[in-house]
């Protein structure tokens, strides 16, 4: 029987390359899945052979491990060269995004303080 192996839900297509690479390296037989047209599916890479998954989760963990340090390494350098983007960076990039969270952050807030300030204003 099928096992899940791993989401691809935002998960960064190099990631996702990587993972398909590892798999097929080690001779682990694996297929994909996409969430199809109207996203009810699930995007997700499944292996085939159920008696490789603590073989295949071994490999995910490793690779995974080595990927954040990876990642924080070049998060670090981006930092130290002054690179790395800001807050100003980000809004710029997309303000209609990064205002329409803001409002929904707002909003939200709001929403959970409600009871609290109501008898205050009412009393």
């Amino acid at each position: 029987m099928a096992k899940l192996l791993f989401k691809l839900a935002q998960v960064p297509d190099d990631e996702a390359q990587e993972i398909r690479e590892l798999l097929t390296r080690e001779a682990i037989r694996f297929y994909e899945t996409d969430a199809g047209f109207f996203r009810v599916g699930l995007d997700a890479i499944w292996l085939a052979d159920a008696e490789q998954e603590a073989r295949a989760r071994e490999l995910l963990l490793a690779y995974q491990q080595e990927r954040n340090q990876r990642q924080q390494e070049n998060y670090a350098r981006l930092v130290e060269a002054g690179e790395a983007p800001n807050v100003w960076q980000l809004f710029c990039a997309q303000p209609l995004r990064f205002i329409a969270l803001v409002v929904a952050i707002i909003f939200v807030a709001s929403l959970t303080l409600l009871p609290f300030v109501m008898p205050a204003l009412q009393g």
